[in-house]
């Protein structure tokens, strides 16, 4: 034995074994359950008011677990992947189940860009509605005890078990989240071949998507919230050409403007959304630009109100007492209510319009529909 091999070999009996040596590698936190296990046991609330058991779903022949998540583009590629296999394999006593492994309170916001929802329970009730989902769809945001016992890497992961509830098969959908350039559906695979009593061609493979949002992963939510309360906070003035400008949107990001003012009700209640908006979309192209119609005199307030409210997105007041002159320049279909919120293309189409408080999903789901919701996406969803 050389002298450097009997020096590291002393290093790792004094030291306790492998985890000392520097290129030691931590055993996962929450292991992801192996070929030939036995299915763990849970108790979840489903989006339809049900709960479920493993035994819920006792008289199917194969049981496909997938665990998901709102706000993942991954995931949401696979969604329509994953209701066609539903309805391929629904009448041969496959079951498909859904689960949402995420703690909501560690997705931080801007983790979001690329939908219209987060992950509490209530986001995921929108979203099996807007997909018409007639599979059960769980939830396991509040203890993760599920999750943690079958152990996802990433979202979308999916377990398929037998009629003895043994699993056969762990891994991805299939080898692209484009499904026009799929060359191997994994998970169909290894339904046809319990179906047809034959191994698994591929039992296991890796899997590619977004992260579980653990408990432990909180503190990173309130890192984030710390770092946005430290940003600057300005309330730049502009006339009226200046106005019309903001509406034209000549440049190249879907822009908001949303106009209030300190004593508009409304305004102040929806401000948080305006703000929960500008961090969750702003590292796409979007941008939120608020513009207060406050008196000229009101402005030391109006910025007040902005530095509370943390609101570091571009802030602008119209410099005139001229309320109709401002309608005029923002939006000529606006009557004047207060608050008022557009929605601009670049070009100056307006694809989102609200007089009085916005919708927070209609209004994410408008941003969302011009972004496209993938990392593939063009602007305007092409």
């Amino acid at each position: 034995m050389s002298r450097w091999m009997a020096a590291l070999l002393a290093l790792v009996l004094v030291t306790g074994g492998a985890r000392s040596v520097a290129f030691a590698q931590d055993a996962p936190a929450h292991p992801t359950l192996v070929i030939g296990a036995k299915a763990p046991d849970f108790d979840l609330p489903g989006v339809d008011g049900k709960r479920y058991t493993l035994s819920s779903f006792a008289s199917a022949k194969v049981l496909v677990l997938v665990f998901t998540a709102n706000h993942c583009p991954t995931a949401q590629a696979y969604e329509a992947r994953i209701e066609s296999l539903h309805a391929d394999y629904a009448a041969k006593d496959v079951q498909f189940v859904l689960v949402s492994p995420n703690d909501p309170l560690a997705l931080r916001l801007d983790e979001q860009g690329y939908s219209d929802l987060g992950d509490s329970f209530e986001d995921m009730k929108v979203r099996a509605a807007d997909r018409g989902w007639t599979f059960p769809y769980l939830y396991d945001g509040d203890t993760e005890q599920m999750s943690s016992e079958y152990g996802p890497v990433a979202t979308p992961h999916v377990f398929v078990f037998d009629a003895n509830r043994t699993l056969r098969f762990v891994g991805r959908v299939d080898d692209n989240e484009n499904p026009a350039k799929v060359k191997t559906s994994d998970a169909r695979n290894a339904i046809e071949a319990i179906l047809a009593g034959r191994p698994v061609p591929v039992e296991t493979t890796k899997v590619f998507g977004c992260s579980v949002k653990w408990a432990d992963k909180r503190p990173s939510v309130k890192e984030g919230l710390d770092a946005w309360a430290r940003e600057p906070v300005s309330l730049e003035q502009v006339d009226e050409a200046s106005v019309r400008a903001l509406a034209k949107n000549t440049g190249d990001k879907l822009r908001l403007v949303n106009v209030w003012a300190t004593w508009c009700g409304p305004c102040r209640v929806e401000f948080p959304d305006l703000v929960a908006i500008n961090r969750i979309y702003r590292a796409r192209d979007f941008e939120v630009i608020t513009l207060n119609a406050d008196a000229p005199n009101r402005r030391d307030a109006a910025l007040k109100f902005l530095q509370a409210q943390q609101a570091s997105m571009r802030n602008v007041a119209f410099d005139s007492e001229d309320a109709y002159a401002l309608i005029e320049a923002i939006d000529p279909k606006w009557q004047g209510g207060l608050p008022h919120t557009i929605l601009v293309a670049p070009g100056g189409e307006v694809i989102y319009r609200s007089e009085g408080a916005f919708n927070t999903l209609r209004l994410r789901k408008a941003i969302v529909g011009w972004l496209g919701r993938y990392y593939h996406s063009t602007p305007g969803g092409r």
